[in-house]
């Protein structure tokens, strides 16, 4: 398939012009050779906050998508009902959302691999600890704010190393997450986006919201006010692609497997927006 050519408003809007698209999502449309989900916790040296972490994947050809789902938000019985089925059918209204996300991300990552996009930057992991690798990420995640001294910069799904790196950027970091209540720092985090997003100078996001159906919200209102937008994606790293240039600033995207599952170099990919 190809990209869709309109830049689209909405992750809904993207969908529906994939499903539209005749060499991509329609009749003979490549299918979903595995469905699988993952769970595992992590909790770094010296922190004190244990990450849950739970996501749907989808492989199709050579391509992996990925979208992180809530606890008790998703059923394990999907990978049954939907390993073998078109991607065209894993992307109908009828399938949970985190599935849908899943599959948009695989079909968009196997027509254009992050690995052959002329548009990324390759950023090599080092081999080494966990919070060795966390760091590096998340310093490379932070390199794409181009931000003043003392800029306020939202973060939409908190990770306490990421945290650091945005405050060693020069920023002041305004936290926001779901789950949890404060940072390693003991500093407040707040669960209400509305707070954060209408006083910062520069929105970081995770990937996890274009699962969750917050990612709408945060593009239009960064949109609005003219405030730049990063978003760093595990979840959905293709899905967020398709929004540079189009409320979405920068991206820092992660391709399955994760660099939490290996001590050994990985690489993710850095995206700038053009226009």
């Amino acid at each position: 398939m190809t990209r869709p050519t309109a830049p689209p408003a909405t992750v809904e809007e993207l969908r529906r012009a994939v499903l539209a698209d005749p060499t991509g999502a329609g009749p003979g449309s490549p299918t979903a050779t595995a469905v699988f989900w993952l769970h595992h916790g992590t909790r770094l040296s010296g922190g004190n906050t244990t990450y849950l972490n739970q996501y749907l994947l989808v492989r199709s050809g050579g391509s992996f998508g990925a979208c992180a789902v809530e606890d008790g938000e998703t059923d394990p019985a999907l990978c049954r009902q939907y390993t073998g089925a078109p991607l065209s059918t894993l992307l109908g209204e009828d399938v949970p959302r985190p599935l849908r996300l899943a599959a948009l991300d695989a079909l968009l990552a196997e027509a254009s691999p992050h690995r052959e996009d002329p548009a990324a930057e390759p950023v090599a992991l080092p081999r080494g600890t966990p919070e060795e690798r966390a760091r590096a990420r998340d310093t490379a995640i932070a390199g794409l704010l181009d931000i003043p001294e003392g800029a306020k910069v939202a973060l939409i799904g908190v990770v306490n190393p990421l945290v650091a790196a945005i405050r060693d950027r020069g920023g002041v970091c305004l936290p926001c997450d779901f789950n949890l209540r404060t940072t390693q720092w003991q500093e407040p985090v707040t669960d209400s986006m509305d707070e954060v997003l209408g006083c910062a100078d520069a929105v970081v996001a995770t990937g996890m919201t274009l699962g969750n159906g917050s990612f709408d919200t945060i593009l239009g209102r960064c949109r609005e006010r003219g405030v730049p937008l990063v978003v760093y994606a595990q979840s959905g790293s293709a899905v967020a692609r398709a929004f540079l240039g189009n409320g979405v600033t920068a991206l820092s995207a992660e391709p399955f497997p994760f660099s939490q599952f290996s001590a050994e170099p990985t690489v993710l990919y850095r995206y700038r927006a053009t226009a």
